[in-house]
């Protein structure tokens, strides 16, 4: 029914949309006992190609493989890559799967891989989802796939806004996201990292790119994360999609409707990367038709907060809140505590908090070096974020803390950064180096949403050719694309930078519309931090 129906008087139309609202509230709730049967990752099959080749190189047992992957398309192509040579298992967990080209490309090379057999496991968060139930149900008639949704939401609309407002009583819950981001074939080699899957993650498109970070990895660790995806795969907070939308047509037809859905120029192959990424390596497809990964061995640890917390689980002992030892965020916070050299932390949605700021100000107090990268306002895809993250950037400058934020124009434009014509950079990398020794790459904001409301992975590798990589690929971007933050006449902020190699100075957000300043003025003191 139509809120705007012509004709009727104002009053009417709204209470006709407050019934269609309530209507839509009465119906909104899940029955309980959705949950799927139980699954686990299996084990690497010793003669399988992806496993020969991961452990052609493997020095020691109990070490693990890495490869940094900051380049777009060199990303994709692994990821491709490895979906087109497993032989026996894929799980894969996304937080955000745009049904663009790209996206699409990505659903067709699964269902091949479960059309050759290979036992596909799917797992999406259900905030974008709603709007795509035909297409996901027809995938899932494929035999050999399942898929399942993270903390569902009953209203099945491809407006956000409207699943939300559909079950307001339930907000808690309905904001409370997998942000999580993994594939892993056949036990063997994975990918992990910030990257969600769509042509904008991997330099696709002409218009907006984001820069991210993601990690090849193989060896020690493969069992670790099959874990950690079974624990949510298995959790109750996990839903098949089967038990949320009906099955439209038999097997066949459903079929038949995802060719329709992604055939032809609807999800054409992506153009291949070029012969050598920004750290010299060759694509991953290639290697891996050599039957050798270069790759950098070293000890590491990965971490996924809790599929709990879609209640709000908080760890406690006799009711009394703990920290919870085994989170993404716990773990990057006392690796920063630890610091005594140096820290450097790249975060897109960059909102510390206190007791971010206090673990920040501490490191300043041991003497530690201590470098942000975040975005500007006009490079953030999220300004309500930067309304939050501006309340700290003037104490953070007084502490000695260097800031760096990245525009989109530098990015975009700059031939160390290749986003490929790309009209707007953004940076979407979670990473941070710890003394040169500890790199951390995953999913985690440092912001509130990260740390209490969504779910996050990471990884913490200790090792210094990675940390250099990492430092080196930051020095980039701070030489080729950001503005650097500092304290002007009488503590105002200032922004420094180069403009066709002329020494640039400004005294108002960088790149910014007088639009966008004005909006950040007007709601940054109704911008609820804890909501961000």
């Amino acid at each position: 029914m139509p809120c705007s129906a012509t004709g009727a008087p104002a009053s009417s139309r709204l209470l006709a949309c407050l019934a269609l609202l309530c209507a839509l509230a009465g119906c909104a709730s899940l029955p309980p006992d959705l949950a799927g049967p139980p699954s686990q990752a299996l084990p690497a099959v010793a003669d399988a190609p992806l496993t020969r080749t991961a452990r052609a190189t493997q020095p020691d047992a109990e070490l693990s493989g890495f490869r940094l992957m900051p380049s777009g398309d060199f990303a994709l192509d692994a990821r491709l890559a490895l979906i087109a040579r497993a032989r026996h298992t894929l799980d894969v967990q996304y937080y955000h799967l745009e049904t663009d080209a790209t996206g699409l490309h990505f659903l067709r090379a699964l269902r091949d891989a479960a059309q050759r057999g290979v036992r596909v496991r799917l797992l999406l968060d259900d905030l974008y989802t709603g709007g795509d139930g035909a297409l996901l149900d027809a995938l899932a008639a494929t035999p050999n796939v399942e898929l399942r949704l993270y903390n569902p939401i009953p209203v099945r609309s491809r407006k956000v806004a409207l699943r939300f407002a559909a079950g307001l009583w339930e907000f808690d819950r309905l904001q409370r996201r997998m942000h999580n981001k993994l594939l892993l074939a056949d036990g063997a080699l994975a990918v992990a990292g910030g990257r969600n899957i769509g042509a904008r993650y991997f330099f696709q498109t002409a218009g907006e790119n984001f820069l991210d970070l993601d990690v090849l990895v193989a060896g020690a660790l493969l069992p670790r994360l099959g874990q950690l995806f079974d624990r949510y795969w298995n959790s109750p907070h996990v839903v098949p999609l089967a038990r949320l939308v009906p099955a439209d047509g038999d097997a066949a037809v459903r079929q038949a409707r995802f060719e329709a859905l992604t055939a032809g120029a609807l999800a054409p192959a992506p153009r291949p990367p070029p012969p050598n990424d920004m750290l010299g390596y060759a694509p991953v497809s290639q290697e891996l038709k050599a039957g050798r990964l270069s790759l950098v061995w070293a000890t590491a640890e990965a971490y996924a907060d809790t599929p709990e917390r879609a209640i709000g689980y908080q760890a406690q002992y006799g009711g009394v809140p703990l920290q919870d030892v085994d989170s993404v965020r716990y773990n990057l916070v006392e690796a920063i505590r630890r610091a005594r050299r140096s820290v450097l932390l790249c975060s897109p949605y960059l909102v510390p908090g206190p007791q971010g700021l206090q673990v920040l100000r501490e490191a300043r107090g041991r003497g530690a070096s201590v470098q942000l990268i975040t975005n500007s306002l006009a490079a953030s895809d999220e300004p309500f974020v930067h309304t939050a993250y501006r309340r700290y950037r003037a104490e953070l400058v007084a502490l000695g803390v260097e800031i760096d934020e990245v525009s989109s124009r530098r990015v975009a434009g700059s031939p160390l950064l290749p986003l490929f014509g790309a009209a707007v950079g953004r940076l979407h990398t979670k990473t941070a180096v710890i003394d040169g020794e500890l790199l951390f790459v995953g999913s985690l904001n440092f912001d509130p949403r990260s740390a209490v409301h969504n779910t996050e992975m990471g990884l913490f590798i200790r090792s210094r050719t990675l940390a250099g990589q990492m430092l080196r690929l930051a020095q980039v971007l701070r030489e080729q694309g950001v503005w650097r933050v500092k304290a002007g006449a009488g503590g105002a902020i200032e922004w420094h930078g180069e403009d066709d190699d002329v020494p640039t100075v400004l005294h108002s957000e960088p790149d910014a519309s007088w639009w966008d300043r004005l909006l950040l003025e007007l709601v940054a003191p109704f911008t609820p931090e804890q909501l961000l």
